[in-house]
């Protein structure tokens, strides 16, 4: 009997396996090698530490009461199995011991803990994050954890009451009580094997409906923590246009079916949780937006098995399944036009069904547009799923390939192209803002600086930005810090325009500015705008830019402590809530030096929502230009400033900047909105910037 439950559960668990290992075979590629000290320190961490469950330190403790139950219970399978043969054998030497009885009497009841946790938060407190999780299959899945716990317990105290222990009685306190519930007669010795069989019949049948559930993840969690990013959160995988050992057919242009999607991103999918930690801590949703980034998830995961036969059939007959790398298309002024998405997927002469565009069949396109990309999804996902990236190669197949975008956002992908900025101001006029403080510019053949400022569009051309850079610019010629500027020769990084989708924009101006950086001999840069520092630093390197970057605040903060910036507080306490932008705290961890300034001028007061679990201003992922339906997420993020009752808040980003001073007035309040360098400008006496 136990070799026939043996059979059909482990062939029905490597049946759906194998296939679930050929859909990922046939995704499209994606390095993810190296960095193993970092991906065994992740595995340890997250995996086995429960790390970022732990966030949520009572959802998290719970879970992590049934995971490390199972980790300490697992040789109890083998255990049961052998008993289940031979009431009076068990496993040599551990199945014995008094300490390992201990470790499972004690687990298996924190199990049941964990799982009548589970059973309170969903039944009766029933939080907003669990809207569209399967929730029917989680209470079967917890039903059939308690039954496996439960029998557990009883088939030890039956034991127990029988005198068939290995060990003494003692050391399993919570099985020694319930033994006083069974004599020692025939009815305990029928028990005895009901609860044995029970235990390995859950458990096998668990093992066959594992990969067909959503706890899938049970397998594939450990393999999608290990191959996470490793390198900056805020770093896109960049889509290759010209590499020679790709096929022109196999080119990638984001996401239209599912046959487009990576194997990490096939991985994601499987591993999804439906926890919804991620929707939890989206601004969107938090605001009314259609966007769920776990709904996301979701939905690609169940067109990926949708489609699942095709996209393998078609791989193992050399064919494309579909989507974007098979359906081409040319690029002309930075859009892929021509070209649909519909590749043939045809195997042995006979023509495949048209596969599902991913949007609308998987994923609603305004849910697509609603993403701001801080990656508060990414950074409260417990299984280290990469729901920024899917968003991004969506949009980049609706952009390059569809045409299809927000048509407010046109005006500032066209003059990105034509003018290389987003404000669509001549280039001429970067360096305006600094003609009166007698920064350098730097020109063809000068001598490069020990630091290039790079400025950014926003500061360059938006007037509340541009004080920050005035005030950026005169602190490091008090510091006596050697730096100058491009000028009309800095372009966009191209930022905005890769969020929004349109990789080949972003791609031909992160090769421009690379260029003319290299040229130029630059080693170190500064960076105001976050979103250029990310871009920078974490994705620059892909093109040839491989540079020593520094946030303002950084440097700033560097110069403070070693006393080359000597900042004075007014005898009046100024108090400042400082805000953290999600492209400097959340993707590149700058959270302490933005804090040092604030404390050098002024009393700190924290909002709730602070450092890695900021709440976004809402300019991201090209939202500065893009119209944001229903609740504004910078109103919702004011509330929180002003609920402090601080006098100030700082910042240090301009588009933060632009957007909470929008927030402020919209709620007529009188805080003042300033970016730390402009604070610690003040605290130095230095002169105001020039008027106009």
């Amino acid at each position: 009997m136990l070799a026939a439950l043996l059979a059909a559960s482990i062939g029905a668990f490597t049946v759906r396996i194998r296939f679930l290992a050929a859909l990922l075979r046939a995704g499209a590629p994606v390095s993810r090698t190296g960095d193993a000290g970092a991906r065994a320190r992740n595995e340890g961490t997250i995996v086995l530490g429960q790390r970022k469950l732990l966030q949520r330190p009572g959802p998290g403790l719970l879970h992590a009461f049934i995971f490390w139950g199972f980790l300490v219970l697992g040789p109890t399978i083998l255990i049961a199995m052998i008993g289940a043969v031979d009431r009076h054998d068990t496993l040599p030497w551990l199945g014995s011991q008094g300490w390992y009885a201990l470790l499972v009497d004690i687990f298996a009841a924190l199990v049941l803990v964990g799982v009548l946790g589970a059973v309170w938060i969903r039944k009766v407190r029933r939080p907003e994050r669990f809207r569209g999780s399967h929730l029917g299959e989680a209470d079967l899945i917890l039903a059939l954890i308690a039954i496996i716990a439960t029998s557990l317990l009883l088939w030890h105290a039956t034991r127990i009451a029988l005198g068939l222990n290995e060990y003494p009685a003692s050391w399993m306190p919570i099985s020694n009580a319930l033994s006083g519930l069974f004599s020692r007669g025939q009815a305990t010795r029928v028990l005895e094997r009901v609860f044995v069989w029970v235990h390995i019949a859950t458990i096998l049948g668990f093992l066959a409906y594992l990969p067909r559930s959503k706890h899938l993840h049970i397998a594939t969690a450990a393999f999608n923590v290990w191959y996470g990013r490793t390198r900056s959160r805020g770093r896109l995988e960049p889509l290759r246009f010209d590499d020679p050992d790709v096929p022109e057919e196999e080119i990638r242009f984001g996401a239209g079916t599912a046959a487009d999607l990576t194997w990490k991103q096939m991985l994601d999918t499987f591993t999804c949780t439906e926890c919804g930690r991620c929707q939890d801590a989206c601004p969107a949703f938090a605001t009314g937006k259609v966007l769920s980034p776990k709904l996301v998830i979701m939905g690609l995961r169940d067109q990926v098995l949708a489609d699942g036969g095709a996209i393998v059939r078609a791989r193992t007959a050399g064919g494309s399944a579909a989507g974007g790398r098979a359906g081409g298309g040319s690029a002309a002024g930075g859009t892929a036009t021509g070209g649909s998405a519909g590749g043939s997927g045809a195997i042995e002469g006979a023509a495949a069904p048209e596969p599902a565009a991913l949007v609308p069949a998987a994923v609603p396109e305004e849910s697509v547009w609603d993403c701001v990309t801080c990656g508060a999804c990414v950074q409260a996902c417990p299984v280290s799923i990469e729901h920024v990236d899917h968003i991004v190669d969506l949009r980049r197949h609706l952009v390059m390939v569809e045409s299809s975008f927000p048509s407010e956002a046109e005006p500032m992908l066209r003059d990105i192209e034509r003018a290389s900025n987003p404000w669509g101001k001549a280039q001429s006029e970067r360096a305006d803002w600094a003609a009166e403080l007698g920064v350098r510019v730097l020109e063809p053949g000068d001598d490069p600086p020990e630091y290039l400022y790079w400025v950014g569009c926003a500061a360059s051309f938006d007037e509340r930005a541009r004080t920050a850079a005035e005030s950026t610019a005169k602190l490091l010629r008090r510091a006596g810090i050697d730096f100058a500027i491009l000028g009309p020769r800095e372009a966009c990084t191209g930022d905005p325009a890769r969020r929004m989708g349109n990789e080949y924009v972003f791609q031909a101006l992160a090769e421009q500015n690379v260029e003319t950086l290299n040229e130029a001999g630059v080693t170190k840069i500064i960076a105001s705008c976050p979103h250029c520092f990310n871009s920078l630093s974490a994705e620059y390197p892909d093109f040839g830019g491989n540079y020593e970057v520094v946030h303002h605040s950084q440097l700033l903060a560097r110069l403070v402590a070693e006393g080359r910036l000597a900042p004075r507080r007014s005898s009046e306490t100024l108090t400042v809530t400082y805000h953290d932008s999600c492209y400097l705290a959340r993707h590149n961890d700058v959270i302490a030096e933005p804090r040092a300034l604030v404390s050098s001028v002024g009393e700190a007061v924290e909002m709730q929502r602070s450092g890695r679990g900021t709440f976004c201003c809402g300019a991201g992922g090209a939202h500065m230009w893009m119209e944001e339906r229903g609740s504004q997420i910078n109103d919702n993020r004011v509330a929180e400033a002003i609920a402090t009752g601080a006098d100030t808040l700082a910042v240090a980003c301009p588009f933060c900047t632009v957007m909470l001073d929008d927030g402020v007035q919209g709620a007529g309040s009188s805080m003042r909105v300033a970016d730390v360098a402009t604070l610690l400008a003040e605290s130095l006496d230095l002169p105001a910037p020039p008027a106009g």
